[in-house]
């Protein structure tokens, strides 16, 4: 019986006997193997692909939850800037129109004097007993600088609640109680909160910043040297060279680095000077020029002069025509 096998087969006539060879065994014996080598990668495959499916169905998630963010902050962040530059190119197109077909210039003289009465109204200022090419020509100035220094200098409050538990200027640190100043306000947000860009930029600095003690900090860059900062994020979903527009989602807020609870730490800087935040939080449409005067050390003067308004200084060609307009 020496290397030989024995199979036995039972059934209801009885049982049979067959003997192998030794090369027969070893060959059953490979089959077994295989089989059994076999349903255990079958396994291992089907615990493999599970597991990257529960991880596809998670990443969809976490993409489909950052897409409504995003898509909610551009709802919230529809501000006053966008109906002001709507408001100047529903002038410029009625302005156009004019000039194309000055045989109905009574009608055109009509809609173009109420959209510049409700365009004074916008932009805070009195409101013109007669409206005038050059006061028309004005208005468009004014908006231009307004929409130009808003979009571009940070303004407004970095989240939606914007309640304010930290002021800027002298204190004792809360964590190593030693006297110091604090550059920035603190802003009342539970982890997680939206956090926003306050101005078009460049994102200078994007990620964990452990000197500092602000934890995952943001830093962006905007226009004439002045930059934003915000620290202790818990999530920064914008990377170091990208480019922001105002109200854009640029993080998650959170309690990393050295802090003492769920906060925003929100600062102002310029030409790596901080400044009181408060007055840039403050600052929009209905008190542009209270920024100039409250902020000080800064050529207010010479910023205002650079915005891009050389296409203005070119006279209207119909004020050869219509020298005013009377006001409804």
């Amino acid at each position: 019986m020496k290397n030989r096998l024995i199979l036995t087969l039972t059934t209801t006539r009885g049982s049979r006997q067959y003997a192998l060879n030794k090369l027969a065994k070893y060959a059953v014996l490979l089959a077994v193997l295989l089989v059994l080598t076999g349903v255990v990668l079958s396994n291992l495959l089907l615990l493999k692909t599970s597991n990257e499916l529960t991880l596809l169905e998670d990443v969809h998630q976490s993409l489909t939850d950052r897409f409504d963010d995003v898509v909610g902050s551009r709802e919230l962040y529809r501000t006053e800037l966008d109906q002001l530059a709507e408001s100047l190119q529903r002038v410029a197109l009625e302005r156009d129109s004019l000039q194309q077909r000055t045989e109905q210039v009574g009608e055109k003289h009509e809609l173009w004097v109420e959209s510049l009465l409700s365009l004074e109204r916008e932009l805070g200022l009195d409101v013109s007993s007669q409206m005038t090419l050059a006061r028309a020509t004005e208005l468009q100035k004014v908006t231009d600088e307004r929409l130009f220094m808003l979009r571009g200098i940070p303004n407004g409050k970095p989240t939606l609640d914007g309640v304010i538990t930290d002021r800027y200027g002298m204190r004792d640190h809360p964590v190593t109680g030693e006297r110091k100043k604090h550059s920035g306000l603190d802003f009342r947000a539970a982890v997680g909160t939206p956090v926003y860009a306050t101005a078009d930029g460049a994102v200078e600095y994007s990620g964990y910043h452990k000197s500092s003690g602000y934890g995952n900090l943001l830093i962006i860059a905007h226009n004439f040297g002045f930059k934003s900062y915000f620290g202790h994020m818990k999530k920064l979903v914008v990377r170091s060279g990208g480019v922001v527009r105002k109200g854009q989602l640029v993080g998650y807020s959170g309690n990393t680095g050295l802090s003492t609870g769920p906060h925003l730490h929100y600062e102002v800087r310029y030409l790596f000077k901080s400044l009181d935040p408060r007055p840039f939080v403050n600052w929009g449409m209905d008190n542009y020029e209270n920024l100039f005067t409250e902020v000080k050390g800064i050529a207010w003067d010479s910023l205002r002069e650079m915005h891009p308004r050389n296409h203005l200084a070119q006279p209207s060609p119909l004020s050869q025509k219509v020298t005013s307009l009377p006001a409804k």
